[in-house]
């Protein structure tokens, strides 16, 4: 199987043809993603909830990652891999190339990094140094203790303008995706219209180049609590293989996620 670059993710948006992710911790998974026709994996620090038991992303460290990330590598060797950056391991420019080049070492395409106008520095560092990033604007789940809890980002005006001023700075740093979470679908919208690079949306409505998921929610395995922009793909299928295709499909198709996994302003 040919090798997926960050080149054809921009050729699909081009092509407004939806660009289909997931998060990843292991090569068995990884492996059926790609067999599934999923575009992008994302070794998320998500894993420090769903893997290793934490209320948090926070605890989460560059080597957690980077051990993650070779699993995911060794499982799915064609397939573009994120790796995201983990709390306080890219504070300045110089501890940024550091931590990423041990992430790239173990096998990750990108490196993904929260936050805003701050990091245009430590953005232009990294791509100067050979390390393609991926910026991650709205909800900041790394931030969590500042934002003071899990609440929909960029709901008034100033807000909405300042992110897409933001994401305008972070392209021209020399990002060349964005993730955006938990904003309005407007708000979605307007992003992805303000940048040339692809933008994938987690509960940043259908109109944005793309969507991600995490596996284990995507599958409905967190039984206590599902975000308002999930759905359990698992639910109406039989097998994990099934719900992977089925949530392929549905984004690609434009039916998910719907109205009703979708935040107005």
């Amino acid at each position: 199987m040919a090798k997926t670059s960050i080149a054809q993710l921009f050729k699909k948006k081009q092509n407004q043809e939806k660009i289909t992710a997931l998060t990843a911790y292991d090569a068995t998974f990884a492996r059926l993603f790609v067999e599934c026709g999923v575009d992008l994996m994302l070794v998320g620090d998500s894993l420090g909830n769903v893997v290793q038991g934490h209320g948090s992303t926070v605890p989460v460290t560059n080597a957690d990652i980077a051990y993650h990330t070779a699993c995911v590598r060794r499982g799915a060797p064609t397939a573009f891999v994120i790796a995201d950056m983990p709390f306080m391991t890219y504070a300045s420019p110089q501890q940024a190339c550091d931590y990423a080049a041990e992430l790239m070492r173990a096998g990750a395409n990108m490196v993904k990094l929260e936050g805003g106008a701050r990091l245009v520095d430590t953005v232009q560092a990294l791509t100067a140094n050979g390390i393609p990033v991926c910026a991650h604007l709205g909800l900041l789940p790394q931030s969590v203790n500042v934002l003071g809890g899990y609440k929909v980002q960029g709901r008034d005006a100033a807000a909405a303008d300042l992110l897409i001023q933001e994401a305008q700075q972070l392209q021209q740093a020399g990002a060349q995706l964005l993730v955006v979470e938990c904003i309005p679908t407007a708000l979605g919208k307007r992003v992805a219209e303000a940048v040339s690079m692809p933008v994938i949306g987690i509960g940043a409505g259908p109109a944005t180049d793309g969507q991600i998921l995490v596996m284990h929610d995507m599958l409905g395995l967190n039984s206590d609590y599902l975000p308002k922009f999930v759905k359990n793909f698992l639910a109406d299928h039989g097998s994990i293989e099934g719900a992977v295709k089925a949530y392929v499909t549905d984004v690609q198709n434009g039916s998910f996620p719907g109205p009703e996994h979708s935040f107005e302003s």
